[in-house]
């Protein structure tokens, strides 16, 4: 029998070897990640305010994951190549997207859109909301946001009214505003944010809606004027500034919000880690000092969570697919 022992040894510790591989592995494979840099696709061009975040976000995540974080610029269509990209990559927590309202506007501004926010994404968390200001030409009459409403529903469609092109946040506050206001005006649309608001220091239009990282320098300088913030209290980089919502517009709130998403089937495993690296990163010092320089502000712990984003996705693909669908504006 001892010339066998070792065959039989052999044949008993052979399934319990296959076994303990099949036990031990996937959680090995989750404890090993990440293991290589990770991509963070942004939907804008280098240096645009969703691009700055995402730089500022990956340095300080890459603190904790222990690997670098490389962003991906896929600008084009409103942000709808980069999302479609991520859609479709693999679910293998090497790829992930920093999006800001487009993700809950793209349904309503496109007819074939190829992908669907609500169901081929896994969520991670928020980041910042950035604050929007409706500014005027230097020379615009009305001197703060009360004389405006007036002036506004007086003259209609005389005045102009820039944005920075279809889906982005500019041309979301307008419509909002339009209808807030009960009047239309003439809409000027820009090819991006800096062209727009070149146009309004140049008094080439009257009135534009943009968000505080671009527009504090201005307002300080007072090369345009300002009638208000879109938020729904005042903020601390402009706290003399009056809501619109104190103005009058009841409810006004427009702001710049940006999620992390996955691709849909990501292990719960990876999103969870990536999870807590963003809600580290949203307390590193180096990045709300940054946040806090272009006017943004960290968001409350509860929406840095997946369910957080998941629930504030919602609510906004719901609020705006109404007013999208009014306006009649429609991307092919």
């Amino acid at each position: 029998m001892t010339p066998n022992f070792p065959r039989a040894l052999r044949r008993l510790a052979a399934p319990l070897l296959a076994l303990g591989c099949l036990a031990g592995g996937p959680a090995t494979a989750q404890d090993n990640y990440p293991n290589h840099a990770i991509s963070l696709v942004v939907p804008f061009a280098a240096g645009g305010p969703t691009d700055v975040v995402a730089r500022s976000l990956g340095a300080a995540m890459s603190k904790t994951l222990g690997q670098s974080i490389i962003v991906e610029n896929r600008p084009g269509a409103g942000g709808t190549l980069a999302a479609t990209h991520v859609a479709r990559a693999a679910p293998d927590g090497y790829t992930f997207l920093i999006h800001h309202n487009g993700m809950a506007t793209a349904p309503a501004l496109y007819r074939k859109l190829p992908f669907n926010p609500l169901t081929d994404f896994a969520y991670v968390g928020q980041v910042a909301d950035v604050p929007m200001t409706l500014l005027g030409r230097k020379d615009l009459p009305p001197a703060d946001m009360v004389e405006f409403i007036k002036y506004a529903r007086a003259n209609g469609n005389k005045i102009n009214l820039a944005n920075a092109g279809l889906g982005a946040v500019s041309q979301l506050c307008g419509m909002l505003l339009q209808e807030a206001l009960g009047t239309q005006f003439t809409t000027i649309p820009y090819a991006g944010t800096a062209p727009a608001l070149t146009a309004l220091l140049g008094g080439q239009v009257d009135v534009l809606c943009d968000q505080t990282t671009q527009t504090i320098p201005h307002i300080k300088a007072q090369r345009v004027k300002l009638y208000g913030v879109t938020t729904l209290d005042r903020i601390k980089t402009l706290p003399d500034a009056s809501t619109l919502q104190e103005s009058g517009l009841k409810g006004f709130e427009v702001k710049v919000w940006h999620g992390v998403y996955a691709p849909k089937g990501t292990p719960p495993e990876v999103v969870a880690k990536f999870n807590a690296s963003l809600r580290a990163a949203l307390q590193d010092p180096a990045f709300t000092q940054k946040m806090a320089e272009l006017g943004a502000e960290i968001v409350p712990e509860a929406k840095q969570t997946p369910a957080g984003l998941q629930s504030w996705l919602q609510s906004e693909v719901d609020k705006w697919g109404p007013i999208i669908r009014k306006a009649g504006v429609y991307a092919d």
